[in-house]
């Protein structure tokens, strides 16, 4: 056997041996698309944050990211929010299924013109959740450090929304829930879309 032929055998071997889910990642980096999809945590902001470079690196083309999210730690949240900021390329942000909690904090990081969502997208805002044991001295540093998450939340979603933080504060006090009409009456969303030729 040449040295042509061992060099295309150990190539095919390495695409069978390629995970499904890697395939799938190149089909996504070639669209310029991201999906973010269940609990937001740093594994989740660690890939999305290097797609977000890689696309960048390609070109400035739009990168599509898709949010489907219930939410989780608010820091990973936070970086993938400050990473859609960071990127030269404009992002526009599709929600779907529901967009929640850190999910929010994702979602409003695209300009609104750029904020889209399906027509059953649920969105939800509210306080960031914390539990703390142990010492009172520092039950009550973890407590104050909620207080200041919560305050700069609160003021992510004013800004993006439009909405006084006065109002914003009372909203999030507990669960709100919104359909995409309302999530669009909030300031939150652009557009309903059924399909992708109605982002323009």
């Amino acid at each position: 056997m040449n040295q042509n032929a061992k060099q295309n055998d150990t190539e095919n071997e390495s695409q069978k041996e390629k995970p499904a889910s890697f395939a799938l990642e190149d089909k996504l980096i070639k669209a310029r698309s991201i999906f973010i999809s269940g609990e937001v945590n740093q594994e989740l902001a660690q890939r999305v944050a290097t797609q977000l470079l890689i696309l960048q690196e390609i070109s400035d083309a739009p990168i599509y990211l898709y949010v489907n999210s219930q939410g989780g730690h608010v820091e990973a949240g936070d970086t993938i929010h400050d990473m859609i900021k960071f990127v030269r390329p404009k992002v526009i942000i599709i929600g779907t299924g529901w967009v929640a909690s850190a999910g929010v904090t994702i979602y409003i990081a695209a300009e609104k013109e750029n904020r889209f969502c399906l027509p059953n997208t649920r969105f939800m805002i509210h306080q960031p959740l914390g539990q703390v044991n142990g010492k009172a001295s520092n039950i009550e540093i973890e407590a104050k450090e909620l207080l200041r998450i919560r305050s700069r939340i609160n003021k992510l979603i004013s800004d993006a929304a439009g909405k006084p933080i006065e109002q914003v504060e009372k909203d999030t006090d507990y669960n709100f829930w919104m359909d995409p009409a309302q999530a669009i009456d909030y300031g939150l969303v652009n557009k309903v879309i059924a399909n992708i030729g109605e982002i323009k």
